[in-house]
């Protein structure tokens, strides 16, 4: 493991170079991609050089406890640091899936519950935005289809973080664990007597993806426009503003109507197409070579239910780690990095049991 990371010491002294050269920066999308690696890089050197610091120190401390007692708690301080700091490092070496230092797409859609659904879907996607403003991230609005009490029937935002985040802190590298059917317990405000109904929610978290990263052919594309639907305002319901694009090849499709101009949906729409078309290739490349590229197994089954909402006992309870609290007013109001932590901590041990394999 130590090895690897004297491997990559010449990449960093070179990273660090180019990164100097104002020609990189000419070109917004290297820079940024160089940016990113050598943020990983950073990361590991400086560990690995508190490392061999605390092996140093603790050779240090040793020497100085053989005439002097007091230096004893001393060595054993610094073997508990480098321990802590051997496993810091071992994790930071774990192959990560190759977009988790990207931005995301979220995208929320009411599920079976009518009025209620679309209600949740909008405590979601606050959820998310309050979680994304704790970290400093941005979100942008994409397109949305406002239900009749306010909710959701189907809104996207991409969540933006500034710079170059460190390793597993870039926000496909958390909300992608978010990705599924999300089930709320709870006495919905239609209700008139009382009771309590079960709805759900569906989210799909893709990387955004830039120009570079998925090639679109326009002859691959069937473009339909139509006329935007929803709650009044300039542009709702009086001109062909809305439009639908189908991938031909794949079936994909995305249909944008959020912005006045017809011009402004069809980029919107694009730049989601482009999202799912690379979440489409990463999960055939996982499905073909799953085996041979354990950096991108997902250990967490974002298909499925993966978590429920329960109003009447204020619980929160995630179904693929086991994961349960008692303070779901907080959650709901953007505390969510301890049910993202679980999610973390479960796929880190699945990858390093297979590089144990």
């Amino acid at each position: 493991m130590f090895e690897a990371v004297e491997g990559m010491l010449s990449e960093h002294a070179d990273l660090e170079e180019r990164l100097a050269l104002p020609e990189t920066h000419a070109d917004a999308r290297l820079a940024r991609t160089l940016n990113r690696r050598y943020s990983e890089l950073n990361a590991i050197i400086a560990t690995w050089r508190d490392w061999q610091q605390a092996g140093d120190d603790a050779e240090a401390a040793r020497e100085l406890a053989a005439d002097d007692d007091s230096f004893a708690a001393e060595v054993d301080e610094q073997l508990a640091r480098r321990e802590q700091l051997a496993e810091r490092l071992r994790r930071l070496l774990v192959p990560r899936d190759p977009a988790d230092d990207k931005d995301v797409l979220l995208e929320v859609k009411s599920g079976e519950g009518g009025e209620e659904s679309a209600l949740f879907a909008g405590d979601l996607l606050r959820m998310y935005s309050r979680y994304a403003e704790r970290r400093g991230w941005k979100v942008e609005m994409l397109d949305a289809t406002v239900s009749d009490l306010g909710g959701y029937k189907s809104v996207t935002v991409a969540v933006k973080a500034p710079g170059s985040p460190e390793p597993g802190q870039a926000p496909y590298a958390l909300l992608k664990f978010e990705g599924g059917v999300h089930r709320v317990q709870r006495v919905p405000v239609t209700e008139s007597q009382g009771r309590i109904h079960t709805s759900a929610a569906g989210v799909l978290v893709t990387p955004e993806a830039e120009q570079v990263d998925v090639e679109v052919n326009d002859a691959d594309l069937r473009i339909d426009v139509f006329r935007s639907s929803g709650p009044g305002g300039q542009s709702v319901n009086t001109t062909d503003s809305a439009v639908r694009i189908t991938h031909v090849p794949t079936g994909i499709v995305v249909s944008c109507q959020n912005e006045k101009s017809q011009l402004q949906n069809k980029e919107q729409a694009l730049r989601i197409l482009r999202s799912r078309l690379l979440q489409a290739a990463q999960d055939a490349a996982d499905a073909e070579a799953s085996d041979a590229r354990r950096s991108q197994v997902r250990t967490v089954d974002r298909s499925e239910r993966i978590r429920t909402y329960n109003f009447p006992e204020n619980r929160i309870s995630d179904h693929r780690t086991g994961f349960k609290a008692y303070n779901l007013d907080q959650v709901l109001d953007g505390d969510i990095q301890p049910l993202l932590d679980s999610c973390v901590e479960a796929d880190l041990a699945t990858r390093l049991a297979a590089l144990e394999d």
